[in-house]
């Protein structure tokens, strides 16, 4: 097999290295809160784009920002942009690329593609050229191929193409980054890290009352109130980012910047977070989820059915109660709705819920009125988290 070589002169600077902009994906109904926490980790330069930010970083704030972000789905890096009205031109543009600065023949790939008002209509097409070119590119220099791999890929590629544009990208986060590591256990339909990590933002809650989720699934508004509360960072368990096949990766800033953050993270009072459900395989999933992190063995969780519970007053209520595909067997949901405004009117005087629905149309047989309805979309509904307030 032949090797790659190269010289200093032949050094490429891609575009992400000439003006450290770089793309984040994030659902609409939380961008918000994505360009407050860029700002908060060092990006600059914020603007919104089609499906998701373009941000300013330099390396520093660039691995913060993958390592603590709680909201931010995927993080690109852009290498070329050029003109592609056919699938020839994507092809040959895609071999200008030296892929040698990123990955070996060894290194499984995949490619990711979206296409959108362009001459190439078909998205998955559009991967397929691009993963010829790569592939074709590594057998004319070395003899060799790499392998690609679209479940677990080694590296990761993003193409863009609207409006005739393309864009080819590197994901810098090395997988979806709601993916924290702590889900070792789930229930039917489990919220996704991300959202549940959203909610837990909109409550505004700093620790200052207790925080209880007394529907709460396999806990993942467990782990995340936790981790906000403790500093966790949410990369804490990721044993890999995408920007470390970079080829300006500068491993010991990284490290440095690791540290700072695992530095910030601080013990949990005991009870501060308190979970229950009325399933036992639940609440086990909810354990052994928070055992993965730090601290994780200070929230209490119950198996109780909410209805028994007698006060919870003075507490801020966060849950996701089931709907759809997480509704059980022989469970009257409106029933059920029925039973949770009445728990919150009856036992929880002086409290906050804030209740993510999955059905809109369950609002309304709760039998409270709302301070305000956010949409959230996840997994494909369009649901809205309702605050109620409980004089």
């Amino acid at each position: 097999m032949k090797t790659i070589r190269k010289s200093k002169q032949e050094i490429t600077r891609y575009r992400y290295q000439t003006d450290s902009t770089y793309f984040a994906q994030i659902s609409d109904e939380i961008k918000d809160l994505a360009v407050e926490e860029l700002e908060r980790l060092g990006a600059g330069n914020i603007t919104a784009g089609f499906r998701g930010i373009h941000f300013q970083a330099d390396q520093a704030a660039l691995y913060r920002i993958h390592y603590a972000t709680r909201v931010i789905s995927r993080i690109v890096a852009p290498l070329i942009s050029f003109e592609c009205k056919d699938s020839d031109r994507l092809y040959q543009e895609g071999k200008t690329v030296r892929w040698e600065d990123f990955f070996t023949p060894e290194t499984t790939f995949a490619v990711s593609a979206n296409v959108s008002d362009s001459h190439i209509t078909h998205s998955k097409y559009a991967a397929l050229r691009l993963k010829d070119a790569i592939v074709d590119y590594f057998r004319e220099k070395t003899g060799t191929r790499p392998n690609v791999d679209t479940l677990n890929p080694d590296l990761q590629l993003n193409l863009h193409i609207r409006h005739n544009l393309a864009d080819i990208g590197l994901d810098t986060s090395g997988g979806p980054l709601h993916k924290r590591g702590y889900r070792e256990e789930a229930v039917t339909a489990p919220m996704q890290e991300t959202i549940a990590a959203a909610i837990i933002r909109h409550t505004q809650w700093d620790g200052t009352t207790p925080l209880i989720d007394p529907m709460c699934g396999s806990g993942t508004l467990l782990c995340e109130a936790l981790m906000k509360y403790s500093h966790i960072p949410p990369g804490f368990l990721r044993r890999k980012f995408g920007f470390e096949s970079l080829p300006d990766f500068n491993r010991s800033l990284w490290l440095q910047t690791k540290k700072q953050e695992d530095d910030r993270i601080r013990p949990l009072p005991r009870g501060l977070i308190y979970g229950s459900d009325i399933s036992g395989h639940a609440v086990r999933a909810s354990k052994i989820n928070l055992m993965g992190l730090p601290h994780g063995n200070q929230v209490v969780v119950e198996k109780i059915d909410f209805r028994e519970i007698p006060v919870m007053e003075n507490r801020m209520i966060v849950t996701n109660p089931p709907y759809g595909i997480r509704m059980g067997k022989n469970m009257n949901l409106d029933d059920l709705y029925k039973s949770l405004g009445d728990f919150l009117k009856q036992r929880c005087k002086g409290s906050t819920a804030y209740i993510y629905f999955g059905d809109r149309e369950f609002i309304k047989k709760i039998g409270l009125k709302a301070s305000w309805k956010k949409p959230i979309k996840t997994g494909g509904l369009d649901g809205r988290l309702v605050k109620f307030e409980m004089y």
